[in-house]
């Protein structure tokens, strides 16, 4: 076992680049996917705010619910689901609108964890990559016997390029994260206003 870590150690850091370069797609890939999702989330919540401005007119009634059914998004599953529950004359819909945000909530957050985990620990990553960069450039020199120090040097500075590549793809998750999270939390603040809203309104019938 001790023999198969000093292998490994002696590899240097290289293959944690490519690791860290395919990390750096997959996380391209969920801001974009995940960028284009709450996009669409908004445009939706847009245009159910719109169409419930002009409901709000009247009292509230079975029928809004189908005024809705063309629409989709965690905004329009919400309040819908909030309306079908009061046509049946049920005293759940209170209950019944936040099971439906937990569920929405989670599929907003889908992946979310990808971007998290790679802005926490890639740059832990490469600084497991430029460790065992620097191993391989001491053993080299070791190795080497008479070699002069312009060989660990070279060898330290491709080490450090492990670090760089793990500071490459960490900070854009970071930044990613914290977008895409606050584009989610602005979406479930607006929907809780609307179902109180609708509640409020529900409960004067």
């Amino acid at each position: 076992m001790i023999d198969l870590l000093k292998e490994m150690a002696l590899t240097g850091g290289e293959w944690v680049i490519y690791i860290l370069i395919v990390c750096s797609v997959a996380a391209v890939a969920v801001m974009i996917e995940r960028g284009i999702i709450l996009y669409r989330e908004r445009k939706e919540m847009e245009k159910v705010k719109e169409k419930l401005r002009n409901l709000l007119g009247g009292t509230v009634s079975e029928t809004w619910s189908q005024h809705l059914s063309s629409h989709s998004g965690l905004t329009a599953s919400v309040v819908r689901s909030g309306l079908e529950v009061w046509s049946h004359g049920a005293d759940s819909v209170e209950e019944q609108m936040a099971s439906v945000t937990f569920s929405e909530k989670r599929r907003l957050e889908a992946r979310m964890i990808i971007l998290g985990t790679l802005g926490n620990n890639a740059i832990y990553i490469g600084l497991f990559g430029t460790v065992l960069g620097v191993i391989k450039a001491f053993h080299d020199l070791a190795e080497g016997g008479g070699a002069g120090p312009e060989v660990v040097m070279q060898g330290l500075s491709e080490a450090l390029i492990a670090t760089a590549v793990g500071l490459l793809v960490a900070l854009p998750c970071v930044i990613a994260y914290n977008i895409l999270q606050k584009g989610i939390k602005d979406i479930l603040s607006e929907t809780e206003a609307i179902s109180r809203l609708l509640l409020a309104r529900s409960k004067s019938r």
